[in-house]
């Protein structure tokens, strides 16, 4: 009883935190969307399906597919550029990896809401990217960075980007560089190395890297907003229109359900994938 006691008192705050902050809301949410839409916004307390065969309509499913592909392209995008330099800095000299790290973090002392709105000082057609590419002789008319797919991925990139640095680090660090130099002494080149030592024992960190990046970049509203200029809905755009101007609350709170459960779905393959590949390393040794 004394050992219950003290496990609940450690236990306590951090359970009721996640009590009233999580788990209520998501009870709410899912209660909501069984409800109906009252006729001047609101709820009205009758059950209905009718908002989740919402989610199978053809605008619901084309904005998803976008919302989709442009966290796809952004996540892939992420490795590419996040894997070189997570594998630079765990390599590097130890004195400067604490400084590298914090090159890494160092734009999360800025409000994420700045540093969008930094974007469109960049990115716009009298901006600072088309007015240098003009200097150079480049371009010679600015071009169209703004408002479009393109800014959306450059602007969830940036902003994700150390998610994905951060847990590849981690992984990198752990790897016994010994494994690469046996495989080197053994005549395989940097490249094979890479991909039959390095990769493969590295991919929890690159499985974890991929779903902090895959699923904000899914839900998110305010880049979609300020640098695609609404012209380009996110599901996150979506669920907010129909929470705050269509005051539809139950139909948003379905698709925010869904979304939800998608990201549900993808943690617990997180989950296996990784119980898998702990398997495979306890098996190997």
């Amino acid at each position: 009883m004394k050992k219950f006691t003290q496990q609940l008192v450690l236990l306590g705050p951090g359970l009721a935190w996640l009590v009233v902050f999580l788990v209520i809301p998501l009870v709410l949410i899912l209660s909501y969307s069984f409800f109906r839409r009252g006729p001047y916004g609101g709820v009205v307390y009758e059950f209905t399906l009718k908002n989740y065969k919402q989610l199978f309509s053809p605008l619901v499913l084309r904005v998803f597919l976008t919302s989709l592909r442009i966290a796809v392209i952004t996540t892939g995008l992420a490795l590419l550029i996040g894997y070189p330099t997570a594998y630079a800095i765990a390599t590097a000299a130890p004195q400067w990896r604490t400084t590298l790290l914090g090159l890494v973090a160092l734009p999360f002392w800025t409000s994420y809401l700045i540093r969008t709105y930094a974007w469109i000082v960049l990115l716009n057609r009298e901006g600072v990217i088309n007015h240098f590419l003009m200097r150079l002789g480049i371009i010679h008319e600015p071009l169209g960075l703004l408002y479009n797919e393109f800014a959306i991925i450059i602007g969830l990139l940036y902003g994700y980007l150390p998610f994905m640095i951060l847990p590849l680090y981690s992984s990198i660090e752990r790897l016994n560089p010994e494994l690469r130099e046996a495989a080197a002494d053994l005549g395989a080149p940097p490249l094979k190395t890479f991909f039959t030592v390095t990769l493969p024992l590295t991919l929890q960190g690159v499985i974890a890297g991929s779903i902090f990046v895959f699923v904000p970049s899914l839900g998110n509203f305010v880049v979609p907003e300020l640098l695609g200029g609404g012209r380009r809905l996110m599901i996150g755009n979506l669920i907010q229109n129909r929470f705050l101007k269509a005051r539809d609350w139950p139909s948003g709170a379905a698709m925010a359900f869904g979304v939800m459960s998608i990201v549900l779905i993808l943690l617990l393959l997180q989950a296996w994938a990784t119980n898998r590949l702990q398997e495979g390393g306890a098996n190997a040794e």
